[in-house]
């Protein structure tokens, strides 16, 4: 065997070995890869019960009720369908109705959606990517009409970006 030779072999055995492990990492991960979820893709998809996924939308206008032990319920919407939400936790500052959120957990018999994180948008202008894709596929996305022009909104109502008082967060 020539000295090339094995060097060849050297290096198909070090890229096999490499090959292997990186196969292995995506395997282990696969568990805990979480992908986002409209609304309107759950109620099309038909998503089993005990999937754990990411939810995103805008929590409906008039659907937050808080209850005992920091439960709170709710409604995340994309305009065309709406998933009820059941968190138990304390919720971001920006939490509100009619902004953009994201909420992972799983979703349970019934349709109920039982969420362990809740995550709010941060400024009047930021929205997960993924909710304003779907709003700006479902037509209710509109360019423009922040301060400034430097980006797109959402055409439904809000409160200014103020957050009142503290008692109502």
């Amino acid at each position: 065997m020539t000295r090339k030779s094995r060097r060849l072999i050297l290096i198909a055995a070090c890229g096999s070995v490499l090959a292997l492990a990186v196969g292995l990492i995506l395997f282990a991960m696969s568990g805990s890869i979480v992908f986002f979820r409209s609304p309107s893709d759950i109620a099309q998809q038909g998503i089993a019960p005990g999937t754990r996924l990411r939810l995103g939308g805008l929590v409906k206008d008039g659907s937050l009720r808080r209850g005992p032990d920091q439960t709170v319920d709710f409604v995340v919407t994309d305009t065309n369908a709406t998933v009820a939400v059941q968190y138990k936790g304390l919720l971001p500052d920006l939490f509100r109705e009619g902004q953009g959120v994201v909420a992972e957990g799983m979703l349970e018999p019934g349709g109920r959606f039982r969420a362990d994180t809740v995550l709010a948008k941060h400024d009047e202008s930021y929205m997960p990517r993924e909710v304003a894709d779907a709003l700006k596929a479902q037509g209710h996305w509109q360019e423009g009409g922040n301060k400034g022009g430097a980006g797109p909104q959402p055409t439904t109502a809000s409160n200014g970006g103020t957050l009142g008082p503290r008692s109502e967060r």
